[in-house]
């Protein structure tokens, strides 16, 4: 059994800021921002969503195929997936463009400053899922945040395959209006957003979470360390969350969660079991600094 993951494959790169922002940004002086960061901390990270579930069904037993676009820098990122036993062959290289690349510059107090370069994930929507030798074994896909049109010609193009899916919003939810979003939804088996992402979402679709959870299979709702929501047929069931060993960085959190719900889906798991299991990695990836630096032990977990 295999998972189509369609989603951004990008490069993090983390700057520490030692001082305080509000500190070097004069108020009276913000029409005319020249500012310089000193930054003595830095460490880059393999992510972006399709990356990061990718490596966590991997961890988890399961069969991922990540699809998105990288460019030709990408080549030690795919390398380490191959090295990995991901298979790649979904992915696309656009000679054209660079990676996605996010930076983020961090203060002493935890401020952000965060730049995002989309790159090649701008025509992943020239990647094309059809029913052939690519997709051969496919039962289920994801389509989380990536580039607009990516995710629109995707979530079709699952249709069309006959192969269901999880439509995941995650921080594109703004790109699509209502009546988008209801087209969507009503293709989709199965929803999952956060707690903000479904306000947003039923500002823009008019539907309560209940009346959501009408047009699919499933609709999971993530409350961080408080667990998850799932609501099936109109009916909301709370699952509490796993309490942490530590604390450390919550990037990738949610995307190891949906990693987890893909690994129950394929397996036939009712929607509480997978978020059960869901909640147990998001509190495992916590306690690790990036989304692709944490491991499992199978076995303690049942796998």
């Amino acid at each position: 059994m295999s998972a189509i993951i369609c989603g951004s494959i990008a490069i993090d790169t983390i700057l520490t800021f030692v001082g305080d922002f509000s500190e070097q940004i004069l108020p009276d002086q913000i029409h005319k921002l020249n500012v310089s960061f000193y930054v003595p901390g830095m460490r880059k990270e393999y992510g972006g969503c399709a990356g990061n579930i990718a490596y966590g069904l991997k961890q988890l037993g399961g069969d991922p195929l990540p699809m998105g676009a990288v460019g030709p820098d990408a080549s030690d990122y795919l390398d380490r997936f191959k090295k990995m036993g991901i298979d790649t062959r979904l992915v696309m290289v656009d000679n054209s463009s660079y990676t996605a690349l996010c930076t983020i510059m961090t203060d002493k107090t935890n401020n952000q400053i965060t730049g995002f370069h989309p790159g090649a994930m701008a025509n992943a929507h020239k990647n094309l899922i059809a029913p052939n030798e690519k997709t051969k074994g496919v039962n289920i896909g994801i389509i989380s945040p990536d580039g607009r049109d990516a995710m629109w010609d995707h979530a079709h193009q699952f249709k069309a395959a006959g192969i269901g899916y999880v439509f995941d919003p995650g921080q594109q939810l703004p790109v699509f209006n209502g009546a988008e979003h209801k087209e969507l939804i009503e293709m989709a088996d199965y929803v999952t957003v956060n707690d903000y992402e479904g306000a947003m979402l039923t500002e823009k679709t008019g539907w309560s979470m209940a009346e959501v959870s009408m047009k699919v299979k499933g609709l999971v709702v993530t409350l961080a360390d408080q667990g998850c929501e799932v609501w099936t047929k109109g009916e909301k069931v709370h699952v509490p969350g796993v309490k942490a060993a530590a604390v450390v960085d919550p990037t990738g959190c949610g995307d190891a969660f949906r990693a987890a719900l893909l690994y129950g889906l394929e397996r036939g798991w009712d929607l509480k079991r997978c978020c059960e299991l869901g909640n147990k990695i998001g509190a495992t990836k916590i306690a690790s600094q990036g989304g692709q630096n944490w491991t499992i032990d199978r076995a303690a977990l049942g796998l």
